[in-house]
């Protein structure tokens, strides 16, 4: 009965702020509408398994990361408030099964959105197959936003890993390869994956697809409750003091002041490498040496040109990449700095002096996680012109970041990582995609990608430069962003006037 009443009140906590519960019904419904199509059609070209039915492994995704993220929040955030829970008397394992639970409950209203929007998109073949198959995604992705809560309390680093674990995931895993690699195997999803879309894998011995599903999902739920249990003994804390003086002092002490908090992240450092380097190279290991035709503007012209496949995945999916990690970074370095912003600006330090020092570190971070993925990205093709393809990126990650920054307070940090993760995925990697949209499209047109991946695309395979207008585009959006961040964080943080 006690822990009834504890998830009722989590969930309670967790319905306080109604964008979190609207976005677990918004984000797997737009997911699943606007992206199993097209992601099916990148499994068709990467050579996997072909048909309908994978489709059906959208709405498992879908699932899958908002309870991830949804669980690594509940988890994260939540340890002193559970420590003091435990030391008041609650049984760990109680605590422990209460949280379980709580992300539970918001799992099944995630799968249950997902898969009723793939309902209603293309039908439903079997459908508890497909119900079965969602929940074991969701609970599976459960246990990883759990374990990733417990071991990593920054909330930008547990984000980056709860996403790089689900971008390896889907993209090497069996509805999106073709080809049978032993590591692939070890994926979480790998096995739920096969079961639910009915593709026999050879390699499941007796046990058969559901039983290695089956054993994941009760292994992974087993060791989150475990650990979840563990960290109610561990506590720590941190602070932060700011200083004063003129504009220019101000300025560069709070410029180091940010960079020693952020240099001390090694965490952070490790995953802007490891991130974009697994994902760029694992891309080109499953992508197939096979051509396509893709449309470019070069003098003023339409021509049609024959590549090998590799490369305009490979220049599609760096800027994936990229965009992706600076709105995480945008994101929680205005939300982490905010309080501590607020009392710089009430002890004396002007917002200008604060803002710069954020928007620095962020253009820092923004430029290492670019420089790496151009560096993967060489191992793998060569665009014909370097200097634009690294500017196009640098201009779309610095849009992405500004997106960030933008929808951090707005959004708060849970609602924040699914709706800036799903714009940067929609945006960068599926609607301004020339593999899928061989001509950009009228609402393509009006997001902030834009500008920034014609300009890519055009410097990647041609010797001109015939995007004038859209790189105009993609700069104004650039501008436009910086000066709404600009204004709502003076706005936010600078001490409030007194009333006479």
């Amino acid at each position: 009965m006690t822990t009834l009443v504890f998830v009722q009140r989590f969930l309670n906590d967790y319905a306080r702020n109604p964008v979190n519960l609207l976005l677990l019904i918004v984000v797997p419904t737009v997911f699943v509408l606007a992206v199993s199509g097209e992601l099916a059609s990148f499994a068709k070209l990467l050579g996997g398994p072909e048909g309908p039915a994978i489709e059906l492994a959208t709405a498992g995704w879908a699932a899958g990361f908002m309870a991830g993220v949804a669980m690594y929040f509940q988890t994260a955030t939540t340890r002193g408030t559970d420590r003091r829970v435990v030391i008041a008397g609650l049984p760990a394992a109680r605590l422990a099964l209460a949280r379980l639970v709580t992300g539970g409950c918001l799992a099944v209203l995630a799968a249950a959105t997902a898969l009723l929007a793939l309902v209603a998109r293309t039908g439903v073949a079997d459908f508890w197959r497909a119900f079965a198959g969602t929940l074991m995604f969701a609970a599976i992705y459960i246990a990883i936003g759990a374990v990733v809560g417990v071991l990593v309390r920054n909330p930008l680093n547990g984000s980056v890993i709860v996403l790089f674990v689900w971008i390896v995931d889907v993209f090497f895993g069996p509805a999106m390869s073709a080809g049978d690699n032993v590591a692939t195997r070890l994926l979480p999803t790998h096995y739920v994956t096969l079961w639910m879309i009915d593709l026999p894998s050879g390699h499941s011995g007796p046990v058969g697809e559901l039983g290695w599903a089956l054993i994941w999902t009760a292994s992974a739920v087993g060791a989150a409750c475990a650990l979840i249990i563990a960290r109610t003994r561990t506590a720590a804390g941190l602070g932060r003091s700011p200083r004063a003086g003129s504009r220019r002092s101000q300025t560069a002490a709070a410029l180091r002041a940010a960079w020693r908090d952020n240099r001390r992240n090694a965490a952070l450092w490790a995953l802007l490498v490891v991130v974009p380097v697994v994902f760029i190279l694992g891309v080109y290991v499953v992508t197939p040496d096979q051509p396509i035709s893709i449309v470019l503007h070069e003098n003023g012209e339409n021509i049609t040109r024959r590549l090998s496949l590799i490369d305009p995945y490979g220049a599609t999916m760096v800027p994936v990449a990229i965009a992706s990690l600076a709105a995480l970074i945008g994101l929680f370095g205005v939300l982490q700095s905010r309080n501590g912003d607020r009392r710089a600006a009430l002890a004396g330090m002007r917002t200008s002096a604060l803002l710069s020092s954020r928007l620095g570190i962020l253009t820092v971070f923004v430029l290492v996680v670019t420089g790496v993925a151009l560096a993967t990205s060489a191992l793998i093709f060569s665009p014909v012109q370097w200097a634009g393809f690294a500017s196009a990126n640098v201009l779309i990650a610095l849009t992405y970041g500004f997106i960030g920054a933008l929808l951090g307070p707005i959004f708060g940090s849970v609602g924040g990582v699914f709706v800036v993760f799903m714009l940067a995925f929609l945006d960068i990697g599926i609607v301004q995609n020339p593999m899928l949209q061989p001509e950009p499209t009228a609402w393509s047109r009006l997001l902030p990608g834009y500008g920034g991946s014609q300009v890519l695309i055009d410097q990647t395979f041609t010797r001109s430069f015939d995007e004038v207008v859209p790189l105009l585009v993609g700069l104004g959006w650039l501008v436009s962003l910086g000066l709404a961040v600009v204004a709502t964080y003076h706005r936010a943080t600078r001490p409030a006037r007194p009333v006479h």
